[in-house]
């Protein structure tokens, strides 16, 4: 786990600064790999590749940029968990120098060309230069676990794993404002967009080759079919899923350096957790927050000691409390790149600086609601559909996975979710599929008069949201595929952002075993009863986990998600910090915001708001990247 640096002139021509350039593009990324830094640069200084290092697997021997057979040089940020066995199968081949998985990376590229990315199990970004071919290989892993980044400024590219590392090269920034909409929609980015003008996102499961003839050249190399197996029993699909999950942890456990495990009391991280301590045994030790000044209602950690307690992981708490927030928020917009959906990545930031005290590697549960679909929202469009389909009698067509009467039970799962309901019913009732889950997901409803909704383009996201959630991979017989499928394409790329952000924010490498290409693959091919029936979301997982939960996780009705008390603390302690943000001189003169009607709402009735969080998160965004870009372009200076 690493940062990764590349400057590349586009006609191979001398360019003077390219040691700085890679330099500062480092600097700006320390905190990723706080355990050394290198530079590489070729002979006519046309091509430059960065480092920096997260020492985890060949401590001694896996320095970076690595060169391999005086021809391919590598920097390259991940762990390919599958490296042991693709060393065994080419070792006949080459004679392996280190033990590390980056010399496995360039024996492979090397001996399968882009053909090597369909046998990597792992989580990575990486450029690749040929000397001789004088060619870039840029790959990124099939989920979008590690993050890439690109521009091009004049002559010249630029790739990084963090966005910041790009800035000083652009001389004017700007917002994107497609991927502005996107946000206000979604609250995430589709496809390869940034808020960030003429910044762009490698997308999962893509790689670049470029040339001096060809420019760059983008490529998908893998995606995920819903090929259904109609064939086999549950029973199967339960054994199957247990043996792959065993075989993920136990690859996703391959280290060097001793290994810790999130545990937040939901089935997914503890279920982790407890399969990786019968791995790795006395080693595991696991990590959660709570704001227990806050009550209950925000202090989930009673059943994260009961798993521990059952399984003998020692567990290290961190309470959480408003002067954590206030003391870190800004930081945690800056190591974040851009604004991201809700304040979990608050309390993810502090949880992920306690797990770095003491491992620098941690275990969590992200992919599990998107691969076996998990989200509330869920049962709220199927029970739209199911009544829909008993008026109609449409319900035998293939569509619908479970029956009115069967979801009825399910229901309470829906508690807190009325108001989401009442919206999401009040208009376009019965319409087709693809329109309703737009309807459920759409934010945009929300936002009024503090948008300025004439400064946008033309550009219409509903569009875009079509073509991922009508995608030919997923067929036409399941809605509920089609959900969780637009979902994994969309929020889990942005989720894992998060995630990988919030952990190097501390020199912490996250793994995220769910999240391993034979799961995902096999759990694609599940038929939609098995994963959700009667109403009950990610019962195939479920069923699995449970052997490995404690009595009170099997038995709690609902994980809260950790949820952040912005409510309690925006009525006393976060109040002049919320009001004098959307105050500043700066922040009345947004192009795309007005935050008048917010602070006028805010004195009338203080609140905390997904939509309050989204702009609070948004004027913080402008602040600490636009407002001080002069400030990253001196370092060029």
């Amino acid at each position: 786990m690493c940062g990764i640096s590349v400057v590349l002139d586009n006609n191979l021509d001398f360019q003077p600064n390219i040691r700085k350039m890679v330099s500062v593009m480092n600097d700006l990324q320390k905190h990723r790999g706080p355990d050394g830094e290198g530079i590489w640069i070729n002979e006519n200084n046309s091509v430059g590749l960065g480092h920096r290092r997260l020492a985890i697997i060949d401590l001694e021997n896996g320095l970076q940029p690595m060169t391999y057979r005086d021809q391919l040089t590598i920097t390259y940020n991940g762990e390919l968990y599958n490296y042991k066995e693709l060393r065994q199968e080419l070792k006949g081949k080459y004679q392996f120098k280190t033990d590390s998985d980056t010399e496995v990376i360039l024996a492979a590229y090397d001996c399968w060309g882009e053909g090597c990315l369909a046998r990597f199990r792992g989580m990575f970004s990486f450029a690749i230069w040929d000397q001789v071919k004088k060619e870039m290989f840029i790959a990124r892993d099939q989920f979008g676990i590690k993050p890439l980044y690109y521009t091009v400024v004049e002559n010249t590219i630029f790739v990084a794993s963090e966005v910041k590392a790009l800035i000083p090269f652009i001389d004017k920034l700007e917002i994107e404002d497609e991927a502005l909409r996107d946000y206000l929609v979604f609250q995430l980015y589709l496809g390869h967009k940034t808020p960030f003008k003429n910044i762009f996102e490698l997308k999962p499961a893509h790689y670049i080759k470029w040339s001096k003839t060809t420019g760059l050249k983008f490529h998908k190399y893998w995606e995920v079919f819903y090929n259904i197996d109609e064939d086999h029993t549950r029973k199967y699909f339960q054994d199957k899923l247990h043996s792959l999950l065993h075989e993920s942890i136990e690859l996703h456990l391959r280290s060097d350096v001793q290994v810790g495990s999130y545990i937040s009391g939901g089935i997914d991280s503890s279920s982790i957790a407890a399969m990786a301590k019968l791995s790795a045994g006395k080693d595991l030790v696991g990590f959660v927050g709570k704001f227990s000044s806050a009550g209950e209602l925000f202090d989930e950690s009673s059943f994260a000691r009961a798993q521990s307690n059952h399984f003998d992981i020692d567990l290290f708490e961190r309470d959480i409390t408003h002067k954590d927030f206030l003391k870190h928020i800004e930081d945690i917009i800056y190591y974040l790149d851009y604004p991201v959906a809700g304040p979990g990545s608050f309390a993810q930031y502090c949880v992920s600086e306690l797990a770095s005290e003491h491992r620098k590697v941690v275990l969590g549960g992200q992919g599990g609601d998107e691969i076996f679909g998990g989200y509330s929202r869920y049962i709220v469009a199927y029970f739209e559909q199911c009544i829909k389909g008993a008026i109609d009698g449409t319900l035998e067509n293939g569509n619908f996975i479970v029956t009115y009467e069967s979801i009825i039970p399910n229901l309470t799962a829906l508690k807190n979710y009325k108001p989401m309901i009442k919206q999401f019913f009040s208009k376009g009732l019965f319409e087709p599929m693809d329109h309703r889950y737009f309807d459920l997901i759409n934010r945009a409803p929300s936002l009024g008069s503090e948008i300025n909704w004439e400064e946008f383009g033309d550009y219409n996201p509903f569009n875009a949201f079509l073509e991922i959630f009508n995608g030919e991979s997923v067929g036409n017989d399941s809605y509920f595929d089609k959900m969780t499928h637009f979902d994994f394409k969309t929020l889990l790329p942005a989720l894992l952002q998060v995630e990988d952000r919030m952990s190097m924010a501390h020199g912490l490498e996250s793994r995220v075993p769910l999240l391993d290409k034979k799961v995902v693959e096999f759990a694609a091919t599940m038929p939609s009863d098995i994963k959700f029936k009667d109403g009950t979301l990610k019962l195939i997982f479920s069923e699995v986990a449970d052997r490995y939960l404690c009595k009170e996780i099997i038995d709690r009705k609902g994980k809260m998600g950790f949820p952040v008390p912005l409510n309690e603390w925006l009525q006393g302690e976060l109040k002049d910090f919320v009001f004098d943000t959307f105050s500043s001189t700066q922040a009345k003169n947004r192009k795309y915001f007005n935050y008048k009607p917010l602070i006028e709402s805010l004195e009338s009735e203080p609140r905390f708001s997904r939509r309050l969080w989204g702009m609070l998160s948004m004027e913080l965004w402008q602040k600490r990247f636009f407002d001080d870009h002069s400030n990253f372009k001196k370092l060029m200076k």
